[in-house]
């Protein structure tokens, strides 16, 4: 689906043209257009990205396929760029690529899944086309200020779990504590790996490196980088966060490991005396050796030295404090 928009002087005059005729708009200084591909066609890509805008082979196959990271590369007349928007369910992030074409008088959008930041401009552009469409590069602006947006529900499910996960660290966890806390360190990896290439492309574009963005803008973009960064911050707080939680954890069960070897080591401890005394004795006499007492008097008097020794070591674990 191919929807366009045509603007003059910020005003809304026309929307969904031919794209005969945007070729030709193209040339007209007092408008400037906005083309928005939705999931296109072969045929459509290829008449809209070549035929149209006669774009760089490198960039329309790059627009073509699926960047695993953002980028921003500049081609004179206009600048292309590959940004990502997130959505986090299930535990899981998954990213939704968004191609842009930013030239000086049209903003081309390309996407192959519904993104809600474009859908939203669409309805702000039909509402008061003037606050969000005077130029490409303020078109630009709200659409990533839209997408950036988008962003605070996945970090805010995210930050859900991960305090779930910390409070759970210090009650007795489940089986699968560690494999939940494993699994939320990749996603937040991820998410480092999605937002840190993505403030790179912000940061060009808010310390003015390419003309198709006024001086006038650079302060709007500059805002979007603050954004950025401090979600990055959050991504970097949240590795932090689970690195700990981890190692608590992991504490915990050592601790609870040596207090299972100390309860059994003070239990071997305490029946030395009883089996040293009775592999001595062999248990198997029937009097006491080298004395005339009978059998049971041999045993009390046998049972009465390992009580005797067995209390011994007691006292001497407690005064130790090994117990």
């Amino acid at each position: 689906m191919i929807r366009s928009f045509v603007f003059s002087k910020g005003n809304l005059i026309a929307q969904d043209v031919v794209l005969d005729a945007l070729k030709v708009m193209l040339y007209d200084a007092d408008v400037h257009i906005w083309i928005d591909a939705e999931a296109p066609t072969e045929a459509e890509t290829k008449a809209l990205l070549s035929d149209v805008f006669n774009f760089h082979p490198l960039a329309v196959e790059d627009c073509v396929n699926v960047s695993e990271r953002p980028k921003i590369d500049d081609y004179e007349s206009y600048v292309f760029l590959v940004v990502h928007g997130l959505d986090y369910s299930a535990s899981e992030f998954h990213t939704l690529e968004l191609n842009m074409f930013i030239g000086k008088n049209f903003l081309l959008t390309y996407h192959k899944e519904p993104l809600r930041s474009v859908t939203s401009t669409i309805d702000r552009v039909n509402r008061q086309a003037p606050a969000v469409a005077k130029a490409p590069d303020r078109l630009s602006y709200t659409i990533l200020n839209e997408l950036h947006g988008n962003y605070d529900p996945a970090i805010e499910a995210m930050s859900s779990e991960i305090l779930g996960i910390e409070q759970a660290s210090l009650q007795k966890p489940g089986r699968d504590f560690l494999d939940r806390v494993v699994h939320l360190k990749t996603q937040v990896m991820r998410f480092r790996q999605i937002i840190t290439p993505q403030r790179e492309v912000i940061a060009r574009l808010a310390h003015g490196e390419f003309k198709v963005v006024r001086s006038a803008m650079l302060p709007y973009y500059r805002d979007l980088l603050d954004q950025i960064s401090r979600m990055a911050d959050h991504a970097n707080t949240y590795g932090d966060t689970l690195t700990a939680t981890l190692q608590v954890q992991l504490n915990l069960q050592q601790m609870e490991v040596n207090r299972v070897i100390k309860v059994l080591t003070v239990l071997a401890t305490l029946c030395m005396p009883a089996l040293i005394i009775t592999s001595f004795y062999g248990m198997n006499v029937g009097h006491l050796p080298n004395t005339n007492w009978t059998w049971e008097a041999s045993y009390l008097v046998i049972a009465a030295m390992t009580a005797f020794f067995t209390g011994g070591v007691y006292l001497l674990l407690k005064w130790k404090k090994w117990m």
